[in-house]
Order: structure tokens, then sequence, then C-alpha cells
């Protein structure tokens, strides 16, 4: 089971937004805080500001005195400071873990609520093993293509920590969860029958957990005034008001997060245009088992098992048609 509280690199984000506001309002600058508290290079405040290193309380109480904070203050940012720390602590709470799915475990972590959208994926939170698998082993086959070096984790290795980022859903205190899945996603092109029906049935029983909701995008479906949706895109609330909301936008090769308030307004409205626009979540269901029973049907039928191979034959048809015309 992952841990309740959020992880130490949001943790770290939090603290250094903190001192750098208790900075800013004491009318210091970095060059003046160095020299006071008597540190060897401006670069180590700079990077406790901007989250990217492990603090030490010591130094944060020094920084705290400086600044002049409150009992109630330093009391509250030496916990984080303490929480920001215990990296190693926090990882043993997962049975599984690799440094891809610990980007989003770190933000999953601590959440209130998650809201997912993907134009072509299931999310990750919701995949099944052979979906996942899929999925992973296509991603590295595209980087030894590509002349990368191999994949620094085994494709089960990389499953088994997605899978364990996904008993976050299973927890007593889990967030709420919205997501608006689109029909390519589980169309005939994401895997093998026997792999996508597994992979609805899990939906279905997802979709009946009081704090999951999930919404079927069917493809020529209107999105506001003809809006399309150009690519993937998370955003997560957090059970500590004063955590940033933060937005990781899924690229495949490419991760961006944002806790800028204007982008995230944007895609709040995105998400709310696509999510009216999808189904209800009980069409949703009647979608996913009506899917599931049209697979469960082409599980046997050799034409379904192999539909690749028609393809070409298709294509020879429609040529043969043109060569005629």
């Amino acid at each position: 089971m992952p841990p309740a509280g959020p992880s130490p690199i949001m943790r770290r984000r939090r603290l250094g937004t903190d001192l750098r506001r208790l900075r800013e309002t004491s009318g210091l600058t970095g060059e003046q805080v160095i020299a006071h508290v008597g540190w060897a290079s401006a670069s180590k405040l700079s990077r406790l500001e901007n989250g990217r290193s492990r603090p030490d309380p010591d130094d944060v109480r020094a920084l705290l005195e400086l600044y002049g904070a409150g009992e109630k203050a330093r009391t509250e940012l030496l916990g984080i400071a303490r929480d920001a720390g215990d990296m190693r602590g926090w990882l043993k709470k997962y049975s599984a873990m690799t440094p891809q799915q610990r980007i989003f475990a770190e933000l999953e972590a601590g959440c209130a609520e998650i809201r997912e959208y993907n134009p072509v994926l299931v999310p990750g939170l919701l995949q099944t093993q052979g979906y996942a698998r899929l999925r992973i082993v296509s991603a590295q086959q595209v980087e030894s293509g590509a002349g990368d070096q191999e994949p620094s984790e085994a494709p089960e290795t990389e499953v088994a920590a997605r899978l364990a980022r996904q008993s976050l859903l299973d927890r007593s205190n889990a967030p709420r969860y919205t997501a608006v899945l689109e029909e390519a996603a589980l169309g005939r092109r994401a895997g093998p029958p026997e792999v996508l029906r597994e992979q609805l049935r899990q939906l279905c029983d997802l979709a009946m957990l009081p704090h999951v909701s999930l919404h079927v995008l069917p493809r020529d479906t209107r999105i506001g005034d003809w809006y399309l949706p150009p690519t993937a895109f998370s955003i997560y609330l957090f059970a500590d008001p004063l955590d940033p909301e933060t937005l990781a936008i899924e690229g495949g090769f490419t991760n961006v997060m944002s806790t800028e308030a204007n982008v995230l307004k944007r895609y709040k409205v995105v998400f709310e245009w696509m999510r009216s626009a999808a189904l209800s979540e009980s069409e949703t269901i009647d979608w996913l088992v009506e899917a599931s029973g049209r697979l469960a049907e082409a599980v046997g039928s050799p034409a379904a098992a192999h539909g690749s191979a028609t393809a070409p034959a298709q294509r020879r048809r429609r040529s043969e048609r043109l060569t005629d015309r």
C-alpha cells in the first residue's frame, strides 16, 4: 500500500516555496542570506528554494531564525523539512518502484483529487498488467529502434512498479479520481482482443468504486466549439491546501510539470468540456459492458485474432479499385 502522505519531493517544493516567501517578506536578497548564515555557495540557497536538494533541518532552522518566522511557522516548516528528507522511508512503502514510475507516484501521493485525460491510452492508474506490459514494451522498442541504449529496467520490473502505484485507489482514504477515456484507447489498435477484454472488465470494476468516476468519450463526439485536445494531461489537487496544485503533461518520451495558476486554469476548463461531452458514469458502464461482450465474441474468432493480416488484402483491393478507375 503506498503512503497516504505527500512524497518527499512535494514536501521539498512546498518547503522551498515557503522559505522563498519568508525571505522576500523579510526584504533580504539571496546574497545577504548567504552572508548571514555563512554558507559557502549561493547555489545552496537556490537549490533549497527550488526544491532540488534534500534539506538539512539545521539549515532550515537557521533560515527561519534569520527571517524572524513565528513559532507556528517554525514548527510547521521544520516538520515539512523532516518529511522532505525521508525519501528512503517513503519508497519502502511501495512493493516495487522505478525512476519512470516514481515521477508519477510522487505526484499521486497525498492527493485529495486526481483528474486525467489521455487521447490514446488508458491512464496508468487504470491499466491491467497485460495492457501495461504492451504499452511499456512497445515504448522500449521505439527507444531501441532510435539507437538508444538498452532500457534501464526490464519490462516486468516497470510493470510491477506501475501496478504498485495503482494500490493508491484501494486505500481507505483514496483520492477522488476522475478520468475521461477516449474510445480510441480501447480500440482494436491498442492490443489483442483478450488483453482489451480484460482491460474493459477492470474498468467496469473500478467504475463501481464510490470515489472513481470514468467517462468514455466517443470518437465522433463534439467538444465545445469543435475543440480538439492536443495532449494527455493530469491534474493533481492535494489534501494539504498549501501544497500547490500540479499539472503533468505526459508526452510519451518526455513529461512536463507546472504549478502555474493560469496554466492550470486552462486545463481545468478543457477537462470540464471533455467530461461534459463524454458519456455519463452510468452510460460509460453500459458502454464498457457492451464493448467487453463484443470482444468476448471476437476472442474466439480467427479473423479477430489475426486482424492485422487482413490489412494488406484491404490495401490491395483499394489499389485495384484505383487502378480500374
